[in-house]
């Protein structure tokens, strides 16, 4: 017997979200075991973690606060990366693009928040946010354009590279490096909240960051641009297929360049938005949205709408985990990263089973389509 794997014509949306749900609760049936082996009730560690804590606390609207700072850079992160996928460029670089926008943001927020006013410095850490990280990502693309490089391998590299650059200067003490503070007798990063902050937006005793806004703002742009425009048509064709491109007269190298450039400065822009939210650059400025946020841009199909479903969701799932964990002596932050990695998988999985199925065949030919 023979064991096929055939592209399906179509999946209902009721199957579709069968499969999801069903993943789901596997992934939580496994959490639940592990739970009830080291002594935790697994029904109160779920609870704690989907309502992020909020449930009973008096202070709800702080939790709700902190889960936002999740949301913001991941939806923005996974947004742009979908840019580019829809292009059919790999870029698996948002990891490094992000590294590079917080530094330079906060370059600009250590040396002109003193002297600018904070509206002007915020543009100014935006737009320097922007271009670190879009020249990062832009030097991938022209290498692909230039010698046909493979971007997968080189954007996975470049994170990399910009991860020690990080290191570096979180453990380099001298004179020129101002993103330390002066008066600890240990390298660690010094604090500019004071000189540039993005303001939130009071709502009785809750404050709405206006990076939130932004966020949707962004999104809106996006979904115009990839559907009502002329570039957005074009990064469709190319996707599709580069040699249909050429033969319609469209220039691809420069179509790539272009797309690639505005992907890696939206994830600069989210970088911004973390550094400039948090007030403080640390070795672990990103968490990880440049992996999280391919995770996120996949699953929603690369659709600018779904991304912020699937982005709230997994903020949820990022956020409560922690909020969990710190409930819950017995169970420490790798029970959580173990959680939020079953989960994505068997998602991962499920989605794997609505586009292909499984078909066996017997030795006369005869084949039974399985799934």
């Amino acid at each position: 017997m023979r064991i096929h794997i055939v592209k399906r014509e179509s999946c209902p949306i009721w199957k579709r979200l069968l499969y999801y749900l069903a993943a789901v609760a596997a992934a939580l049936a496994l959490g639940a075991v592990l739970l009830m082996a080291i002594g935790v009730d697994p029904v109160a560690y779920y609870w704690r973690m989907f309502t992020m804590g909020m449930v009973g606390n008096r202070i709800a609207y702080r939790a709700f606060e902190n889960y936002l700072k999740v949301f913001v850079p991941l939806v923005v992160t996974a947004v742009a990366l979908s840019l580019a996928f829809r292009m059919r460029f790999w870029n698996i670089g948002g990891e490094g693009q992000f590294i590079l926008g917080a530094v330079a943001a906060a370059a600009v927020a250590f040396q002109a928040g003193p002297v600018l006013p904070q509206p002007v410095t915020l543009i100014l850490m935006c737009l320097a946010g922007m271009l670190a990280a879009g020249l990062y990502g832009v030097l991938v693309a022209a290498l692909k354009v230039k010698f046909g490089t493979n971007e997968t391998l080189l954007t996975l590299m470049l994170n990399y590279v910009a991860l020690y650059f990080l290191t570096f200067l979180a453990e380099t003490k001298a004179g020129w490096n101002f993103f330390l503070d002066e008066t600890s007798a240990r390298p660690i990063f010094a604090s500019f909240s004071s000189l540039a902050s993005f303001p939130g937006i009071p709502i009785g005793k809750f404050s709405l960051n206006v990076c939130v806004i932004l966020a949707f703002v962004i999104g809106a742009l996006v979904f115009f641009y990839l559907k009502y425009t002329k570039h957005g048509y074009e990064i469709a064709v190319v996707g599709d297929s580069v040699g249909t491109a050429r033969y319609a007269g469209m220039k691809v190298g420069k179509i790539v360049l272009r797309t690639v450039f505005l992907s890696a400065c939206l994830i600069g822009l989210a970088a911004a938005f973390k550094v400039g939210t948090a007030g403080i650059l640390s070795a672990a400025i990103t968490d990880d949205v440049g992996w999280t946020g391919i995770i996120v841009a996949w699953l929603a199909k690369l659709n600018t709408a779904a991304i912020f479903l699937v982005s709230a969701l997994i903020g949820v799932l990022q956020y409560g985990s922690t909020a969990a964990a710190a409930t819950f002596a017995q169970v420490d932050s790798s029970f959580a990263d173990m959680l939020q990695g079953a989960i994505l998988f068997l998602v991962l999985a499920a989605d794997f089973f609505t586009r292909f199925r499984v078909v066996s065949s017997g030795k006369g030919g005869k084949s039974n389509g399985n799934g």
